[in-house]
């Protein structure tokens, strides 16, 4: 391999979960290069841990369509290859005699693993490899306990890391214009990856919620901002009144940058249109996905290990028709069955939903947690390596910084408190929308004429004092 010296000696962006034009520092380092820029994805499937999930893989397909336009409109492309790119970067590199390779560093085990790996043979041939922040308000390890370790608590380690953060002075703006290099390269059709599901295309209610890519990013930052912002922090825990951003799966693929989420939140805060509560309340959940990560970086078995090492003999109960009761929704709790739903249709389930549904299989069914993170990390659009296993480790009690085991959820109470009126119940268990007050989120205390027959929606799976006791008793003896 041999670089190419001259001054038009082309530079490589690499594309990873970045896939943005704006506040993309790896690009702007290689377009204020003042040489040729390419644009590389390279679609892994074989060396890194996890491979994407259903839904996510269904968002990625509509993501890098929309960044490849958004680069043809400044007059490029972006190349797409599929395989291991510990051999298509440095071959790519070669066959166009890059001078360099810019991208934005990640901070999983396998991710590092692969970078370094390219860089190291890289650097051997005289090419620049420039890594860059991009994911992470902090990267791990810039911020540490008196004693020098991780935190493995959230409140410390934000209160540790909420004082450095501030509205960024300058951001990297979208460049108006790229210099492109002008070298025909193959790149594989994006209907080629088999990203977009086929025989079903199961993606329609998926594709009505959402709008992927940064103009969809961009699009539900402004509309969080102007609208829903202001009642986050008193509206945020209830499902039917859409308080929640809505940027996570934006976030998960890097289609806006955290950095710029955070500017635009604390300039509303400064210029006193919302107000600091609901501003905090709103940082700190931007913490706990930097917590998340924080913690993966040191522990990369996050999704399939008990942080907690002592619940590595925990008597799990495997059940696979309680299983299918929960992923279809039909557990006789309407508050799990409408999460479970929202789920399924949009890719999507509202925050406290998700641990509510969490714990119910958890706490209530007494299935391995990794059962049902791994029905999240294929269903869920904003599936995130170190999000998903966090909160349910969370959940579970299993993990750093974990909901105290004996907290458990009942169902029925959650769903009176959250969703007092049935308005998001309703709206994906239509079975029960015949019912009114409390009978919404208990139809087995219904009127025989008003109640659901088990054939149209079944009675409770499990009754929820009987699974209290008996996750108490099974936690209590845990290890």
């Amino acid at each position: 391999m041999a670089s190419n010296d001259s001054a038009q000696a082309p530079v490589i962006v690499w594309f990873r979960d970045d896939l943005r034009l704006a506040d993309h520092p790896a690009l702007d380092a290689a377009n204020a290069s003042g040489r040729p820029v390419i644009c590389l994805f390279v679609l892994d499937e074989g060396t890194e841990r996890r491979r994407p999930g259903a839904a996510s893989r269904w968002w990625l397909d509509k993501s890098l369509a929309t960044l490849d336009g958004d680069l043809r409109r400044l007059g490029g492309q972006l190349i797409v290859r599929r395989g291991d790119p510990r051999h298509i970067v440095p071959d790519l590199v070669a066959q166009v005699g890059a001078s360099a390779l810019h991208f934005n560093r990640r901070y999983d085990q396998d991710g590092i693993a692969i970078d370094e790996a390219i860089a190291s043979e890289l650097r051997r041939f005289g090419v620049v490899v420039s890594s860059h922040a991009a994911w992470l308000l902090f990267e791990p390890s810039t911020i540490r306990t008196k004693t020098g370790g991780a935190f493995r608590v959230f409140t410390p380690f934000w209160k540790a890391h909420r004082p450095h953060l501030a509205p960024k002075s300058q951001l990297y703006r979208r460049p108006e214009t790229i210099s492109f290099s002008g070298l025909a390269l193959a790149s594989e059709p994006l209907a080629s990856l088999g990203l977009h599901p086929r025989a079903p295309d199961w993606s329609g209610g998926i594709a009505s919620t959402w709008k992927p890519g940064e103009a969809g990013a961009k699009a539900r930052l402004l509309a969080f901002l102007d609208n829903r912002l202001s009642r986050y922090a008193e509206e945020r825990d209830f499902p039917a009144l859409g308080a929640s951003s809505s940027l996570s799966p934006h976030l998960r693929f890097g289609e806006i940058a955290v950095a710029r989420v955070v500017h635009e939140v604390m300039k509303a805060e400064e210029a006193g249109s919302v107000s600091a509560e609901a501003a905090e309340k709103f940082l700190a959940e931007i913490g706990w996905r930097e917590f998340a990560w924080h913690l993966l970086s040191g522990f990369p078995d996050l999704a399939t290990r008990n942080f907690q090492s002592g619940f590595e003999h925990f008597p799990w109960e495997p059940d696979a028709d309680a299983f299918k009761a929960w992923t279809t929704g039909r557990t006789g709790y309407p508050i799990v069955d409408a999460g479970m739903r929202e789920l399924w249709q949009t890719g999507f389930m509202h925050n406290r939903v998700r641990m509510i549904t969490a714990s119910f299989l958890i706490k209530h069914l007494l299935i391995d947690w990794r059962q049902g993170e791994q029905w999240f990390w294929d269903t869920l659009v904003d599936a995130d390596l170190a999000s998903n296993p966090f909160g349910w480790q969370w959940v579970a009690g299993t993990g750093a910084d974990a909901a105290p085991y004996f907290r458990i959820f009942n169902p029925t109470a959650q769903g009176e408190k959250f969703d007092p009126e049935g308005v998001y119940v309703c709206r994906f268990v239509p079975e029960v929308a015949n019912l009114s007050g409390k009978l919404l989120h208990r139809p087995w205390e219904a009127p025989p004429l008003l109640r659901p027959s088990p054939g149209i929606y079944p009675p409770p799976i499990v009754d929820h004092e009987v699974a209290r006791k008996r996750a108490l008793a099974a936690f209590a003896k845990r290890g």
